[in-house]
């Protein structure tokens, strides 16, 4: 399946839902956030939300840093 996350086009093997694509694409944490199609998903259901062909999901990971 052809998703565009992060504007990237990629090919998406086996992934059904938010938690399965975050799992195939190997990201992992606490501090994230996901956009599915321009709609922010609330964590809670990201096992709920399916994904779809063309979808364009946004994945951002919180960074820590500092002096």
């Amino acid at each position: 399946m052809k998703l565009i996350i992060n504007g990237q086009e990629r090919e998406i093997q086996s992934s059904i839902n938010i938690t399965e694509l975050l799992i195939e694409l190997e990201i992992k944490g606490s501090h994230l956030a996901v956009a599915l199609n321009s709609q922010v998903v609330p964590r809670g259901n990201y096992e709920s939300t399916i994904i779809s062909e063309n979808d364009k999901i946004e994945i951002v990971t919180a960074v820590g840093g500092g002096v």
